[in-house]
C-alpha cells in the first residue's frame, strides 16, 4: 500500500470536503427553492454555512490524521513546499477566473444569486482543483519544467 504523507492525506481531506460541502449546498439551495426560479431563493445564509462548515470540518479532519501520524508524518520538507505553491498557484487561478467572472455578470447587472454563485463557483473550483493538483504531485512528482 502506498504511504501517504500528512500533506498528501490533507490534499485528499480538502477534496473531499470541498466536494461535500458545495453539493450539501446545492442540494439544500435546490430544496430550499422548491421548484421557484433560484435566483428568488435565500442563499446567503447557506453559503455562510458550507463555508464555516467546510473551514471547520477540514480543520477537525487535519487535526485528527496529525494525532494519528505521529510528529514525523507532520514534517514537509522541500517536495512539499514545492508541491504546496504550485497547487496553490493552480488553485489561484480559478479563483481570478469566479472573480472575473463576477465582474462581467455585475457590469451586466445580473441578480446577485449569479454574482455570488460565481465566485462560489471559482473558490470551489480551486479547491477541487488544487487538491488534484496536489494529489497527483505526490503521486508522480513535482514536474521539472
Amino acid at each position: 500500500m502506498l504511504a501517504m504523507s500528512f500533506e498528501h492525506r490533507g490534499a485528499w481531506i480538502q477534496l473531499a470536503v470541498t466536494i461535500g460541502a458545495y453539493a450539501t449546498y446545492l442540494t439544500l439551495l435546490v430544496r430550499r427553492a422548491d421548484g421557484a426560479p433560484l435566483s428568488a431563493t435565500p442563499y446567503g445564509d447557506l453559503i455562510a454555512w458550507m463555508i464555516g462548515g467546510s473551514i471547520v470540518v477540514g480543520v477537525v479532519l487535519t487535526i485528527i490524521i496529525g494525532m494519528f501520524g505521529g510528529e514525523r508524518a507532520r514534517r514537509t520538507d522541500v517536495r512539499d513546499r514545492a508541491i504546496n505553491r504550485l497547487s496553490d498557484q493552480v488553485g489561484a487561478s480559478f479563483i481570478i477566473i469566479g472573480a472575473v467572472a463576477a465582474m462581467i455578470l455585475a457590469i451586466l447587472e445580473v441578480e446577485h444569486f449569479w454574482i455570488a454563485n460565481a465566485i462560489l463557483v471559482g473558490f470551489v473550483a480551486s479547491g477541487i482543483l488544487s487538491s488534484i493538483a496536489r494529489i497527483v504531485m505526490h503521486r508522480t512528482g513535482v514536474p521539472s519544467w
